[in-house]
């Protein structure tokens, strides 16, 4: 399978939680026959199935072990190339399912599976059953199976991923909803903010503050500690993250950013990728011609190359606080709309160069209440 991004072809992979699956329909089939596989077809969730190689199976008198070897095609996974692993026995009914080496455990409310399980999701839970009770079925096997999905390497792994950040220690996660990695996946990142947003409202958060990045974490940390420990990352994808906080029940949205990224709300643009949309000068223009600003100082931002750049233009025209008062409505208007007025929608924009802070209306109001 190949996705497209621009006119980059490039390969798909297959999630931690196929090949959980997989490993375990594979030591299934050696614990019941006593031979492994040299495959394993499994059952995709969104539909189709793979045919995975079964890496170093090994079994005794009481269980079989199997492995399957992640691909995460061309998207750069940091558990790209490790071996998932699964170890199953018989029991007298059900299925039981287990985390073992290099499988983290959940430490927080909020995420897929509740404070003191096994980080293995719902998806890959579900893969994994059906996988054993198709193959006991086909075997005639009427008993139930303990199997444990364990990943050597795996707690080391994790400390390169968000997991602990978002409260999963000890290993990585066994994931996946489609049970394909999609290269540069869009999804994905989407989904990693829905969790941590998830998270924070689990904890009893209302209001739900969004940061893009690493200048927003510095700023926060420095600026804004009452809020240091509520963030959630959404790196570009603000649309998208306005819309999770609204499908979350959070009551009030709030938005704290790098000028260079949120001068381009005030165009509507909810995607701040360069790749996507720029429209930074633009927007200042057309905001400092509303405020007043002459048409000569108006006439030198376009050859900008930053927005601090820009700043200090309106700055030295005395223009500089009725732009921004402009910008910043401008900003409010669009994040409303985003969310069709069902919440209160406010930003934070800051630039690091003379300590520049702008404000929506009501911002100070929504950082104050939890």
């Amino acid at each position: 399978m190949y996705r497209y991004n621009g006119t980059e072809k490039l390969r798909c992979g297959y999630t931690t939680g196929t090949c959980a699956a997989a490993a375990a329909g594979a030591a299934a089939v050696s614990l019941l026959t006593g031979k492994a596989p040299e495959s394993v077809t499994v059952r995709l969730p969104g539909g189709g199935t793979l045919l995975l190689p079964v890496s170093t199976p090994h079994s005794d008198a009481d269980s079989a072990d199997c492995g399957i070897v992640k691909d995460s095609g061309d998207d750069p996974d940091v558990t790209n190339g490790i071996t998932v692993r699964a170890n199953v026995r018989r029991q007298s009914s059900g299925i039981t399912i287990l985390g073992g080496e290099g499988i983290g455990k959940v430490t927080r409310p909020g995420l897929d599976q509740p404070v003191g399980a096994w980080a293995i999701n719902s998806v890959p839970r579900r893969m994994i059953a059906d996988m054993l009770t198709e193959t006991a079925e086909q075997l005639g096997y009427t008993g139930g199976f303990q199997v444990r999905i364990y990943v050597p390497g795996g707690a080391a792994l994790a400390e390169k991923t968000y997991n602990p950040h978002m409260g999963i220690l000890g290993g990585i996660s066994i994931i996946g909803t489609t049970g394909i990695v999609e290269p540069m996946s869009t999804r994905a990142l989407i989904e990693t903010i829905r969790t941590e947003a998830s998270m924070r409202r689990a904890q009893g958060e209302t209001t739900l503050i969004l940061t893009l990045g690493n200048y927003s974490g510095q700023f926060v940390r420095m600026a804004l500690p009452i809020a240091e420990e509520r963030t959630v990352t959404c790196s570009n994808y603000i649309g998208e993250a306005l819309d999770i906080g609204i499908s979350l029940g959070f009551e009030r949205v709030l938005l704290i950013g790098h000028g260079g990224k949120l001068v381009k709300l005030g165009a509507g643009i909810m995607n701040t990728h360069s790749a996507q949309a720029d429209g930074r000068m633009e927007t200042l223009v057309t905001c400092g011609l509303l405020a007043g600003a002459d048409v000569q100082t108006l006439r030198r931002i376009p050859d900008c190359v930053t927005v601090d750049a820009a700043m200090d233009i309106l700055e030295a025209a005395g223009m500089l606080e009725q732009t921004m008062a402009v910008l910043m409505e401008r900003i409010a208007y669009h994040l409303q709309k985003r969310v069709r007025s069902a919440v209160p929608a406010g930003a934070i924009l800051f630039t690091f160069r003379e300590g520049r802070i702008y404000r929506t209306a009501d911002a100070d109001a929504m950082l104050e209440r939890s």
